[in-house]
């Protein structure tokens, strides 16, 4: 340090989030001098602890424990306190682990570059400049609000940081979107007693996953009572609480309490003035970088979301696996490497895929053959019913020549932890058959591979 306003760092990482905290804990327990920023010190460990993941899967734990005399809006209320007061505790834990450092200092401000390897940081107390060999850009992600007339400006559009503060549950939800954060958040809202209406643009929900799957999740959502309208183009929000939109060349109207916008997220760069950096962007805003995570400038590399990949934790961590890789190993490892990554949506009971869909299997040019059962029809799999939760259905897809597992879709009870078997037998070569024919324990959700590998309903 060379002045109280001017810090010098071996490492400088702009963002809390999961590949930034673990590459600054990771470094700084080696001995190198970092200095990691964050603009609010409500995002002490980004966006999973805080506003993703851990509070958005616990409201959907809690939604599903309300009972049909239970008052909605009092469970509600309490959900969201109890859930708070988890998130919060993540937070200080998050702070706790690195602030403590002797190596690490702590910024809580917002950051933008003066020059490559300079960043000027305005803080509740002023401007601090930091001076870093290296830079790790981690800021995320940000919702985005369409360009929809009366929606910006409307006091009932709110983003999905939003929805998960208020202790108020609407009476009436009206989402736009029907993708992944659009129905998951429907699925929570209609289980603690909302109702809730899905207007999505496209001819159905969940537009990439094959139609057979998506028909099993609509009608799951729509059996709890979400209402969805596919092909449903919004034109405005009109007056205080009325969205306008277009189906089948007919205008449309509803009434709202709350207008959720789910149509995705965008990488958070916009204040870090890239181009006093060098630092290129791409169309979408995100940071522009190589498969090593390096950006054009060789000293500056982008981690998680805001490097435009996959926007997952569990992806951000493994950026920060290949930029430690750069830092302090041999250097090989690249986003090339990953192989079948997994996702999940976190309706109830979850959806959970990985690879290749059967349409995308056939444009591919593949011979497949497809394994498919509806849960409540696999033998091998009691725990659905000992649960109570058997509604949903398993596909895999299989190439025919080389009985490699091509791509799976679980949407079923304990579908989240399932994928991660199919995914690690896919990146180690293990066959469909091999698959099949393994022991799993009894009485398990696994072991209905037994069974649906081999039910197939269609082969080249």
């Amino acid at each position: 340090m060379t002045s109280e306003n001017l810090l010098q760092a071996d490492v400088v990482v702009i963002g809390f989030g999961k590949g930034g905290k673990i590459a600054a804990g990771t470094l700084g327990r080696l001995g190198r001098r970092v200095v990691l920023i964050e603009r609010s010190d409500q995002m002490y460990g980004g966006t999973c602890p805080n506003v993703g993941c851990v509070p958005t899967k616990a409201l959907v734990h809690r939604s599903g424990q309300r009972r049909a005399n239970d008052p909605p809006q009092e469970w509600f209320e309490r959900a969201v306190g109890e859930v708070q007061a988890i998130t919060s505790a993540f937070r200080a834990g998050n702070f706790e682990a690195l602030d403590g450092a002797e190596t690490i200092t702590l910024i809580t401000g917002e950051a933008s570059f003066v020059d490559p390897h300079t960043i000027a940081v305005e803080t509740g107390a002023g401007r601090v400049e930091v001076r870093g060999e290296t830079i790790l850009i981690n800021t995320g992600s940000e919702p985005v609000i369409p360009d929809i007339p009366g929606l910006r400006d409307s006091p009932l559009t709110v983003t999905n940081v939003d929805l998960i503060h208020t202790t108020h549950l609407p009476d009436r939800l009206v989402v736009i979107g029907g993708g992944y954060l659009g129905i998951e958040f429907a699925s929570i809202y209609r289980r603690f007693g909302a109702q809730v209406t899905v207007l999505e643009a496209s001819p159905r929900i969940l537009g990439r996953e094959d139609d057979d799957i998506a028909a099993v999740a609509e009608r799951i959502l729509t059996d709890e009572g979400v209402r969805i309208v596919p092909g449903a183009r919004v034109l405005e929000i009109r007056g205080d609480d009325t969205v306008v939109y277009e189906k089948d060349g007919r205008e449309h109207t509803l009434s709202a309490d709350a207008i959720l916008s789910a149509t995705g997220r965008r990488p958070a760069t916009a204040a870090l003035r890239l181009d006093n950096a060098g630092v290129r962007t791409t169309a979408s805003g995100a940071v522009e970088v190589d498969e090593y995570l390096r950006t054009a400038q060789p000293h500056i590399f982008a981690l998680g979301d805001v490097n435009g990949g996959p926007q997952f934790t569990y992806i951000s961590l493994d950026d920060s696996r290949i930029v430690l890789d750069q830092l302090i190993g041999d250097g090989k490892r690249t986003t090339t490497d990953r192989v079948a990554v997994p996702q999940t949506l976190f309706m109830s009971p979850p959806l959970a895929t990985v690879g290749l869909t059967e349409k995308a299997a056939r444009a591919a040019g593949h011979r497949i053959k497809v394994g498919y059962q509806a849960v409540a029809d696999i033998v091998a799999m009691p725990r659905a019913y000992i649960v109570e939760e058997t509604r949903g259905a398993m596909k895999f897809v299989i190439d025919l020549d080389t009985d490699q597992i091509l791509g799976a879709a679980l949407l079923s009870v304990d579908a989240q932890e399932l994928i991660n078997v199919v995914a690690l037998a896919m990146r180690q070569g293990v066959t469909a058959s091999a698959l099949q024919s393994s022991i799993f324990t009894h009485p398990s959700s696994t072991e209905a591979f037994n069974d649906v590998i081999g039910a197939v309903v269609r082969s080249d």
